[in-house]
C-alpha cells in the first residue's frame, strides 16, 4: 500500500507529486509523513501554503477528528490532524477518501450543474462510498455515514476484515477479483496459475482473453451491480461515478453492472452510472478540494 502527496495550486493543478510506502505501524507512518511534509514545504519556500487536505481509507470521527474506522488498514483510532498541524503550522482537513472523490467530482467533474445528488463508489482493495445529496456532503452525526462497503450483500459470504460476512467490498473489490481468480484457476496447469496475481495482471490477462481472469471480472461486476442497485433503490441519485482501476475494463464490466441494476432496482430511478475519468486522480483532487472549500466552497455537510 502506498501514500501519495501532491502540491497543488488554486486551480487544482499538481505542481509536484511523490509517493511513499504506507508503513503498517500508524505511529511510524505519521512520523514519516510529517517528515515528508516538512521537507516538501522546505523545498518550496517561495510558495504561500493555505492548508493540508488528507483523504483517508476510513471514516473520520467528527468530535475527535481521528481516523476511527479503517478495517483495511487494521489501525485503531489515529490522530493525523494534530501532528500534521504541529509540523506544518497549517490547518489540516481530514476526510474519508470516497467523500473526497465525491467532492472532486462535484467540484471538477464534467457533469451538468444541475447534478445535485452524486455518489462516488471507489473500488480498490476495499469499496468506499461518498454521498453528496441535495448539494450536501453526507457524513452523519459522528462521521460514520456512508459505509456501504460494509453492508452485507451476500448472506454467509466470505469473511470481511471488519468481522462481518458477505460485505459489498469483500464481494466486489479488487481483492475479491483476485480471490475469484485464485479459486477459478486453482486447477490450471500452466505457469500463470502459480502467480500470485495483482488486479492489474487480472485486467491484462482478461484483455488477452484468459478465461479465468475474464470470469473473475464478470463475478466482480455482478456484485458491483448488486451493491450499486442498493444505492440506487435507497437514494436515487442523479449520478453514480465509479472510481478505480476497474474502469479500465468498463466496456466489459459496465454492461454487467447495468444488467444487474435493471433486475434489482425496482424503482427504475434514472440514475446515470459513469466510470471516473482515467488519470484524474480523484482522491488527490478531493484532498485539494478540502482546502479550497474553506476559502471558496459552497458545499455544506450533514
Amino acid at each position: 500500500m502506498e501514500t501519495t502527496m501532491v502540491l497543488a495550486d488554486l486551480d487544482m493543478r499538481f505542481l509536484t507529486q511523490e509517493t511513499m510506502p504506507t508503513n503498517r505501524d500508524p505511529g511510524q507512518f505519521i512520523t514519516e509523513l510529517c517528515e515528508r511534509v516538512r521537507r516538501l514545504m522546505d523545498s518550496h519556500r517561495h510558495i504561500s501554503f493555505e492548508g493540508i487536505g488528507v483523504a483517508l481509507p476510513g471514516r473520520i470521527e467528527l468530535p475527535s477528528n481521528r481516523l476511527a474506522f479503517a478495517p483495511n488498514l487494521g489501525w485503531k483510532p489515529v490522530d493525523f490532524r494534530k501532528p500534521l498541524e504541529e509540523v506544518s503550522g497549517l490547518p489540516v482537513a481530514l476526510e474519508n477518501a470516497a467523500n473526497a472523490c465525491a467532492l472532486a467530482e462535484f467540484w471538477g467533474g464534467l457533469h451538468p450543474e444541475s447534478v445535485r445528488n452524486l455518489i462516488a463508489v471507489t473500488v480498490s482493495e476495499g469499496i468506499g462510498v461518498g454521498m453528496i445529496l441535495n448539494g450536501q456532503l453526507v457524513r452523519g452525526t459522528m462521521g460514520m455515514a456512508g459505509e456501504f462497503g460494509h453492508v452485507t450483500i451476500q448472506e454467509d459470504g466470505p469473511l470481511c476484515k471488519c468481522g462481518n460476512r458477505g460485505c459489498f467490498e469483500v464481494c466486489a473489490s479488487n481483492t475479491a477479483a483476485m480471490r475469484y481468480f485464485n479459486e477459478s484457476a486453482i486447477n490450471k496447469s500452466d505457469k500463470e496459475s502459480t502467480i500470485d496475481p495483482n488486479f492489474d495482471l487480472i485486467l491484462r490477462m482478461a484483455e488477452r482473453g484468459d478465461r479465468h481472469a475474464s470470469e473473475s471480472l464478470d463475478r466482480m461486476a455482478h456484485f458491483l451491480g448488486v451493491g450499486i442497485a442498493l444505492l440506487i433503490t435507497g437514494l436515487a441519485p442523479d449520478m453514480i461515478v465509479v472510481v478505480g482501476e476497474v474502469t479500465r475494463a468498463w466496456s466489459r464490466v459496465g454492461p454487467i453492472v447495468n444488467e444487474v441494476i435493471s433486475h434489482r432496482s425496482p424503482t427504475k430511478a434514472k440514475t446515470r452510472i459513469l466510470p471516473g475519468a482515467s488519470g484524474m486522480h480523484p482522491r488527490l483532487r478531493g484532498a485539494v478540494a478540502l482546502v479550497l472549500q474553506k476559502h471558496f466552497g459552497t458545499i455544506n455537510f450533514i
